[in-house]
């Protein structure tokens, strides 16, 4: 018998079964699929060509849990972008982000007034980021919790404590309004605008204008990589180095990771958890941790009548959307770029195809009516520019992210009869920005809304387990009176990116849920 029994070895589950072993507790990780890692996987999709499946980059990911998990010393290694981001902006228009004062002198080029307006933003930013960070390691405050929750009350008190009026008015702005609302506030130029304000958009199914997508613009701002803060990485061998570092620290604490075993119900007994049954097999643990969506959670694997009908109904109408389109494809040269031709840092880039806030709204727009974009937009990697494990030598491979593809398609469509058909309209689309692209591909590794759910069990094809409006943030994440880990099942816990802090590649979920699977097993031995 175990402690503890996690499901899903996505990275989270990793990184929570870590923290558990590492105090002693005996910890069964069990993985559907045959490698963990989840969506956070290196795939070799074509001979010789290797790349990110799904999470492709990397910034987000908790400088504590790579310090506490050692994953250096256990094989990953990350490298920074020379440029961060690249921006073409048709014809011969363009506009590159980087550190060391490149971002501003770059904005500046184009609209001189944009550059202290882009001092006066990353002041904005430093603020509401600043506050933000504090929290990325705790359970969002919950007032529901009485006296409970005072702790957590206070230490919110002390981190807002000493905001003048005006520094509130920023937090309330960015918490509350649309990333289009607050660039506009602040920028001239329209790509300078596109530029921020795609951080808003991606992974999330929404116009810029859109309220709330300010915080999910915040949301992408709060990383590091390579102990740069800010700054995007690459993870030498894709994605899946990553993960798999992580089960190495894993197997080293005493973690048992079950792989190729599928979870299909959570045991109940005297009304809370005693285990799971995975791969026609009982484990029995006291305390089971859950990686997955909890739309998943509650639809298919906690049983009707263990918990409220309150409880279940919520997790049904838990909204999951993020109309994402994933590619991958295999080169045999790289990319011409009518913007910025020839070969340079620009490649190594995030390559944002998306020139204008207004592009972006109608790509929204379009989506709603014809199920996919007219005109999507693209974020395109080239990660074997700074990877050279990734390719044949003078060959390349190049990540696509798309945004917005829904899951749902209208008048009877399906994505199996037409996954092929949005790949060459993706393709299509990078090569009016660098002719010849279409031709230089060798081969393509599709993920359509559905292939995310059906592989990677992302419901509705959601990369952040749940939708990061502001229903769905803090203590709503993934359901007031349930964002401290603990689900509303005695001895369940949540530790994917369905609860706080949200999505992306950050640990964070797994190391608070954790925490509090350790506070309570305290507990327990006290009273035992």
């Amino acid at each position: 018998m175990h402690d503890v029994v996690v499901i899903g070895a996505g990275h989270n589950g990793l990184v929570c079964s870590y923290y558990l072993a590492r105090k002693g507790l005996k910890v069964a990780l069990i993985e559907a699929a045959e490698t963990v890692g989840g969506a956070a996987v290196t795939d070799e999709f074509h001979p010789g060509f290797r790349n990110s499946a799904a999470s492709y980059t990397v910034s987000l990911l908790q400088p504590k849990v790579i310090a506490d998990m050692e994953l250096e010393r256990h094989g990953l290694e990350v490298v920074l972008r020379k440029v961060d981001n690249f921006l073409p902006g048709g014809g011969h228009r363009y506009l590159l982000a980087g550190r060391d004062g490149l971002t501003r002198s770059e904005l500046a080029r184009h609209h001189r007034a944009d550059g202290p307006a882009y001092d006066r933003y990353i002041a904005e930013l430093e603020l509401v980021v600043g506050i933000i960070r504090k929290w990325l390691l705790k359970a969002p405050v919950d007032v529901g919790r009485g006296l409970a929750g005072l702790p957590d009350l206070i230490r919110l008190g002390k981190d807002l404590y000493g905001l003048d009026t005006r520094e509130v008015e920023i937090l309330h702005r960015y918490f509350t309004k649309s990333a289009g609302e607050i660039l506009d506030g602040h920028f001239e130029g329209e790509m300078a605008k596109a530029l921020f304000g795609f951080d808003g958009i991606v992974g999330n199914f929404a116009s810029p204008y859109d309220a709330g997508t300010g915080y999910v613009l915040l949301h992408h701002l709060f990383g590091e990589a390579a102990g740069v803060e800010g700054a995007w990485g690459h993870a030498i061998g894709g994605m899946g180095a990553i993960t798999q570092a992580m089960a190495r620290a894993c197997r080293e604490a005493g973690v048992d990771i079950v792989l190729g075993t599928p979870v299909s119900e959570i045991i109940i007994a005297n009304d809370a958890t005693a285990g799971v049954v995975a791969g026609g097999k009982a484990w029995r643990a006291d305390k089971v941790v859950a990686g997955v969506n909890p739309r998943l959670l509650f639809k298919e694997l906690v049983p009707d009548e263990a918990v409220e009908r309150r409880v279940s109904r919520h997790f049904a109408n838990w909204a999951c959307e993020s109309a994402t389109f994933r590619m991958n494809v295999a080169l045999d040269r790289l990319p011409n770029f009518t913007a910025l031709p020839g070969r340079g840092d620009h490649l190594t880039a995030g390559i944002i195809i998306g020139p204008s806030l207004d592009y972006m709204e109608k790509a929204h727009a379009s989506a709603v009516l014809d199920g996919w974009s007219r005109e999507p937009v693209v974020e395109m990697l080239l990660p074997s520019t700074l990877d050279a494990t990734l390719a044949p030598r003078g060959k390349h491979v190049a990540s696509l992210f798309c945004q917005h593809f829904r899951y749902s398609l209208p008048d009877g469509k399906q994505w199996d009869d037409v996954r092929e058909e949005a790949a060459d309209h993706v393709i299509r689309t990078v090569d009016r920005h660098a002719p010849g692209f279409a031709d230089s591909v060798v081969a393509r590794q599709i993920h359509s809304p559905l292939d995310l759910e059906r592989r990677f069990g992302l419901v509705g094809g959601d990369i952040f387990h749940g939708k990061m409006g502001l229903d769905q943030l803090f203590n709503a994440r993934p359901m007031i009176g349930a964002s401290d880990y603990r689900m509303p099942l005695a001895g369940l816990y949540l530790c994917g990116s369905g609860a706080h802090p949200g999505g992306g590649v950050t640990g964070a979920p797994g190391h608070n849920a954790a925490r509090a699977v350790i506070a309570d097993s305290r507990k327990w031995k006290r009273g035992s």
